[in-house]
């Protein structure tokens, strides 16, 4: 029997002249082209209070926004993000927005950048104080794509197992280091730690960002206020160089030691790594993101920072979900080298062998030490019992390379919070319609009941559809960005 020929479909001109291409077309426009919307289904009606007449409604089904951080897994709502954190961070850095007042500008401030500490040797780009291009310790020049930067020069010598463990306690490190901030201030300025709150309060937005060796390093935006955050003025004795001089202090002195683990029989001590990078923050009449003499400006440290904010979110060089068993890192389109630091932590966050019901080991077959026993309360006859770095949940975060933190984190009395960014939105979209209708919040009721029915498009021609009006959304927010620009 032979078969018909069957010509060629295009199924991506199917799907735009489709009768309802027009309708998702617009609900993918509403929410920016996300590659991964959720589909909901329900009803939103504005119903006057007094007659119950519904005066605008929408039922059906809509698609919201994903909401996911990583630009590899979704542009359009990392770009978001970006643009959150970007106010976000202004706010904190200039005022006269997000309740945050203008007399920030005149604060002490500083950019600061705190890295980890070396691991081992690894390929990078050096150059002289002349600014010439100096040989790697391998004896080669790298360009600057060259897929070895970041990776070790001897792979066999390299510390994955405290490269790994100071990864997970960097957000406790720089906890530490906060408090050991706050001590130098109080210090300095020559009263007791413990009004130090009475007297000033040290506000900061904090970024992480991975090297391209894998390991953390973190940007922070700090500020010196008065008691009350943002809206009091500074303590007299607060000066940038003060806070400059108690940062690097507070650098040299902050550590994390590790008692209940050890490696040859020494407690793991995690320090700071000793490059820091310290420089002011100057008020906001500049063009420039650094001058000649290591100064910020406001307005382009605010996209600087954000830019990090996203390029830490979106790519990392390891897993963008979970890892979920220990032949899945394999799998994986990355170096050799983040799959060795995943198969650490990984192997660090394994749980260990019962002692009670298996005394000589794992499970044997054939005269196990369990089967003398009817029920192990260690255990539960499972077997196995948490390891001793449990609490630290390295298997949970082995696709972020043992990184447990948020990327992006700040101090309460900083500026806004990416929730009330949220409902600000919500809000100025409520009073278009208000205004639309024109009627008060005072006399309608809104009705908003929606359930979930899926995640994603439904077909591989609507995906490459959705991204190409994100790229296309991202490409005319940028033009207008750069045409709106005066400095």
């Amino acid at each position: 029997m032979v078969l018909p020929a069957v010509g060629d479909v295009d199924r991506m001109k199917r799907r735009i002249q489709s009768p309802d291409y027009r309708d998702w077309r617009k609900k993918v426009e509403d929410i920016y082209g996300c590659l991964h919307p959720v589909r909901l289904t329900g009803l939103w009606e504005i119903a006057d209070k007094t007659s119950g007449e519904v005066l605008k409604s929408t039922s059906g089904h809509i698609l919201a926004p994903c909401g996911n951080r990583r630009e590899s897994v979704c542009p359009a709502c990392s770009d978001r993000y970006a643009a959150d954190a970007f106010h976000l961070l202004r706010a904190g850095l200039s005022g006269g927005s997000k309740g945050i007042p203008v007399e920030v500008a005149d604060k002490p401030r500083l950019f600061v950048t705190l890295t980890a500490p070396s691991f081992g040797p690894v390929h990078n780009r050096r150059f002289t104080a002349s600014g010439k291009q100096a040989p790697c310790r391998c004896g080669r020049y790298h360009h600057e794509r060259d897929p070895l930067i970041g990776q070790p020069i001897d792979p066999d010598g390299y510390d994955y197992v405290r490269h790994v463990l100071w990864q997970a306690h960097s957000g406790k490190l720089w906890n530490r280091f906060t408090v050991a901030l706050r001590r130098q201030l109080a210090r300095a300025a020559g009263i007791p730690v413990r009004e130090f709150a009475d007297h000033a309060r040290l506000s900061y937005a904090k970024v992480a960002e991975f090297q391209r060796r894998g390991v953390i390093h973190f940007h922070a935006v700090i500020r010196l206020d008065g008691p009350h955050g943002a809206v009091d003025a500074t303590p007299s004795w607060g000066t940038t160089e003060l806070l400059a001089d108690a940062v690097r202090a507070a650098h040299a002195a902050t550590h994390v030691t590790m008692k209940a683990f050890t490696i040859d029989g020494v407690p793991v001590r995690f320090t700071w790594g000793d490059q820091v990078d310290v420089r002011p923050i100057r008020a906001a009449d500049a063009h420039q993101v650094e001058q000649a003499d290591g100064t910020i400006s406001d307005d382009r440290i605010a996209s600087y920072v954000a830019k990090y904010a996203t390029k830490g979110t979106g790519k990392s060089e390891a897993a963008d979900r979970p890892i979920r068993s220990r032949a899945q890192i394999e799998l994986l389109r990355t170096t050799e080298h983040h799959k060795q630091i995943m198969r650490t932590a990984w192997d660090l966050g394994a749980p260990v062998v019962c002692p009670d019901c298996h005394p000589d080991g794992p499970h044997r077959v054939d005269g196990c030490g369990c089967a003398r026993i009817d029920h192990c309360a260690t255990c539960d006859n499972g077997g196995y019992i948490p390891g001793p770095l449990d609490e630290l949940n390295l298997r949970r975060w082995t696709h972020m390379l043992a990184f447990r933190g948020h990327f992006l984190s700040k101090s309460r009395a900083y500026s806004t919070t990416f929730k009330r960014l949220r409902e600000d939105r919500q809000i100025w979209r409520f009073e278009q319609n208000l205004a639309e209708l024109g009627v008060t919040a005072d006399s309608v009721t809104v009705i908003n009941h929606w359930d979930m029915t899926s995640v994603g498009h439904r077909s591989d021609e609507e995906r490459e559809l959705a991204a190409a009006i994100a790229e296309r959304t991202r490409a005319a927010r940028k033009h207008r960005y750069q045409t709106e620009r005066t400095d």
